[in-house]
């Protein structure tokens, strides 16, 4: 069975829907999965395992990188196609595809529903449901349990972008990502908090990554137990470098939903954005953890209260001495 999945962004929409498309795969024999991302997206969806051929929508110049997709879509037939999206541009994608299904989402937006056959229903919560629970109503479409069924499988890269051999090997290192794209979800406390954890930890190690390059003004005081690869750190270097972290700690963000399809205990740093809808998935498990601001106000939220939660959640890794002024 040939389907194409429409999930164009953004990073942590698509780890939910590469999450959805290994529990389909997982369930129907025979799955073949082609996949159209945004640009900067795509090379994360080449390395899965579950997808087998990727279509990359070239979006900064909208007409022609929209005129290319078409193109691409207008050969190929498949079985069913899935607009996770749920956006009229990626309706419109649908609507070129070769099938006699073009499934949709019950919330989809912008007109897009004109362009589908058929909806998955809402989840039980409706609207205030988690993202992953809404896109894995897709499952049912196909006669498969509305469930996740084991972690996504990332091919190595055939050139890594980043080089990880200066990373601590003898130990797992607490990865953090102090970016995001939206700049009301970037907390301002990681500095802080790194040096709290360097200072009270001495066998720990801390690693920033993200693709922006961010200064850490005190790493040169931990030599050898503070690694900055923000600028340098790549969509497909990710999967391998959150293998071997012992925990991630993130604001909102797509490394963040990463982290926890791979498994890896994370903790999530919320603010403005609702944790029930957005939060690490599933939520309960004792390995994904969030922090929300009080009001929403990042600024209100200092580093000793998520070093207080960590230590209580991981005492081997943080310690449970007393939290330093």
């Amino acid at each position: 069975m040939k389907v194409l999945v429409i999930k164009t962004s953004s990073l942590g929409d698509i780890v939910h829907g590469l999450r959805v498309i290994t529990s389909l795969r997982e369930q129907v024999p025979g799955v073949q999965v082609t996949w159209v991302a945004q640009e900067p997206f795509a090379p994360l969806v080449q390395i899965c395992a579950a997808v087998d051929r990727t279509i990359i929508f070239r979006r900064r110049n909208l007409l022609r990188g929209m005129s290319a997709v078409l193109r691409e879509l207008k050969t190929p037939e498949f079985d069913a196609v899935i607009d996770m999206q749920g956006r009229f541009l990626t309706g419109l994608m649908a609507a070129r595809a070769r099938t006699r299904r073009r499934i949709g989402r019950t919330d989809c937006r912008e007109g897009s529903g004109l362009f589908y056959n058929e909806r998955v229903p809402l989840p039980a919560a409706g609207r205030r449901s988690h993202a992953l629970d809404i896109l894995l109503e897709f499952c049912g479409a196909f006669g498969a349990k509305v469930e996740l069924r084991g972690p996504p499988v990332f091919r190595a890269p055939g050139q890594p972008m980043m080089d990880l051999a200066g990373l601590p090997q003898d130990r797992k290192a607490v990865v953090m990502f102090p970016d995001s794209r939206r700049e009301e979800k970037c907390w301002g406390g990681f500095g802080e908090l790194t040096k709290m954890v360097l200072r009270e930890n001495p066998g720990c190690s801390v690693v920033w990554a993200g693709d922006r390059l961010l200064p850490f003004p005190g790493g040169a005081a931990f030599p050898g137990r503070f690694f900055n690869v923000t600028g340098r750190s790549k969509l497909t270097d990710l999967p391998a470098l959150l293998r071997q972290a012992s925990w991630v700690i993130s604001n909102d963000s797509g490394p963040m939903h990463l982290a926890a399809a791979l498994e890896v205990k994370v903790l999530g740093v919320f603010g403005p954005t609702d944790v029930t809808l957005y939060g690490p998935y599933p939520p309960g498990r004792p390995t994904n953890l969030a922090v929300c601001a009080p009001g929403g106000n990042l600024r209100l939220l200092g580093p000793k209260e998520v070093l207080y939660l960590l230590k209580k959640a991981d005492p081997a890794v943080f310690g449970m001495h007393q939290i330093s002024s």
